[in-house]
């Protein structure tokens, strides 16, 4: 980039909405990165010369700011004059480090609550006397330091929202960033147009050049592989490198068995024809080996993420590649706790899956600060077919993890059949387009039914369809009865070894889209 964007730095302290946080101001079309809360002044100013550095947002936490190895800020970014806003969390850490008193609440307070705004004013500027907000604290601010100045309360909060008289810090003790604040994209709207002076003029599309730069730079006169599943994620990413290294690039699709019906060819024949050269591995037997008595999802993962990489790491030694790229994503990142302060929720398979010791002089990932939709949006500008850009998402490590308990060879042949059957009954439904994922669940249940006036016992499988704009969180959609008796008919007559099947209705959280 030639120019610095502006942007907004959002400071992780381990809450859960903090990459909503994130997401909220993108969608206003302003960047934003996630820092650690180690970020010192001096890395901030390092972040300064590649980006326009406007505002800082410290995230929530589940740490009480007076615990000893709570997680803080180091006091003097305070003092930088950027402008900061603390939510929940960091609303306190604020009061604290600066002298105010912050104590457990008479009464936590969790959901929805009313504010009362006594001063509409800097972020609160244009709010109703009472807002309907979301809350989520046990600690509470009881007294601000010298030259703050309270801007709203409830009931039992005294401190709800503070500012500071003359400097632009700001506080607030509930959430903006979930939908269940009525008006909180208005406050942050006003932090970051009213407060930070932010230009709206960031999109995701923005990222194409200095990707493509990016990897020239890091691969340099050497070549690279890059891993190839034919999601929306890696695709686009062979994409950006391809217009970056040509001839230098090589996509690896590598057919470990786990894969959807005509997946390996689908993939080659697709990005051959976008001028991406293909090398379909064929490592059925090698995977299918290393699941054998697997049943811990937590261990296929990492079996999975580390056979990927020797996988890459023989191919690359044959052609000479020393780089290898892969499609990672933001919320890959989140769920497999990159974050000192964040709980892992489960290992992706290219992130904590990875194995500790690789043969490569680097592993570049150009995608890895987006969501999934900023990389729908950024393929469509690429120019990939509909195919690719509408595609549902496909985890990593394939109907291994849609099958509960062993893997083998006839187990995710009968759950390929049944994935077929849930894709085309919801596609010739015309629900495709307006869903995220749907797919069907071996599970390790069996089950008593009937079948031709005799006794049958078989599998138990289930069938999974979510709503979600980014997979952070998700809805599980309310398909028609007619829809899902077609697809219990289809694979209770098609599959003879299952007798019964369930539909997943549960949200995320507290569920996971994937099963495992």
């Amino acid at each position: 980039m030639t120019d610095r964007i502006d942007a907004i730095l959002v400071v992780d302290f381990g809450g859960q909405y903090c990459h909503l946080i994130a997401r909220r101001i993108r969608e206003l079309n302003v960047y934003s990165e996630i820092v650690p809360p180690s970020v010192t002044k001096e890395e901030i100013g390092e972040i300064n010369l590649r980006l326009n550095v406007r505002g800082i947002i410290l995230s929530g936490g589940p740490s009480s700011v007076y615990e000893i190895d709570a997680p803080k800020i180091n006091p003097q970014i305070l003092s930088l004059g950027i402008p900061i806003l603390g939510l929940c969390y960091g609303h306190q850490l604020i009061a604290y480090l600066l002298g105010g008193e912050v104590k457990r609440g008479a009464k936590q307070e969790y959901g929805v609550a009313y504010v009362t705004i006594d001063k509409p004013v800097g972020i609160l500027k244009g709010l109703n006397s009472i807002e309907k907000v979301w809350m989520s604290h046990g600690d509470t601010v009881q007294s601000l330091p010298e030259g703050f100045e309270v801007l709203a309360h409830t009931e039992n909060c005294p401190v709800a929202a503070f500012r500071h008289q003359e400097k632009a810090l700001y506080g607030l003790q509930w959430h903006p960033e979930v939908i269940h604040t009525e008006h909180g994209m208005e406050i942050l709207k006003n932090f970051l147009f009213e407060v930070c002076g932010c230009k709206a003029n960031w999109k995701p599309s923005s990222l194409i050049d200095e990707k493509i730069e990016e990897i020239k730079k890091r691969v340099g006169e050497g070549e690279a592989i890059i891993a190839l599943s034919g999601g929306i994620d890696s695709s686009t990413s062979a994409v950006i490198a391809a217009r970056a290294l040509g001839e230098k690039l090589t996509a690896v699709f590598v057919d470990h068995g786990f894969m959807r019906e005509g997946e390996p060819d689908f993939v080659k024949e697709t990005f051959e024809k976008l001028g991406v050269k293909v090398i379909v591995v064929d490592a059925r037997e090698r995977f299918f080996k290393k699941m054998k008595g697997i049943v811990d999802p937590e261990e296929k993962r990492r079996i999975i993420g580390r056979e990927f990489i020797r996988v890459f790491e023989e191919i690359a030694k044959k052609i000479g590649a020393e780089h290898l790229i892969q499609g990672t994503i933001y919320p890959d990142r989140i769920e497999s706790g990159f974050r000192k302060h964040s709980d892992k929720i489960k290992s992706h398979h290219n992130v904590a899956g990875l194995p500790t010791k690789i043969e490569f002089k680097s592993i570049i990932e150009p995608l890895k600060d987006l969501y999934k939709d900023e990389v729908r949006k950024l393929a469509k500008t690429l120019g990939l077919p509909d195919v690719i850009v509408h595609r549902q998402p496909f985890p990593g490590p394939g109907l291994a993890v849609r099958i509960v308990g062993e893997v083998t060879p006839e187990r995710v042949e009968l759950l390929r059949k049944a994935d077929k059957i849930v894709t085309e009954e919801i596609e010739k439904s015309g629900f495709g387009g307006s869903l995220w994922q749907y797919f069907a669940v071996l599970t390790d249940t069996k089950s008593t039914g009937v079948k031709g006036d005799a006794r049958a016992y078989g599998y138990v499988m289930a069938v999974r369809a979510v709503k979600s704009r980014e997979a952070m969180t998700a809805s599980f959609v309310h398909l028609p009865y007619e829809l899902l008796e077609r697809i219990s008919t289809r694979i209770t007559n098609e599959l003879s070894s299952v007798t019964r099947v369930v539909y997943d209705i549960t949200h995320k959280p507290p569920a996971t889209i994937e099963w495992e």
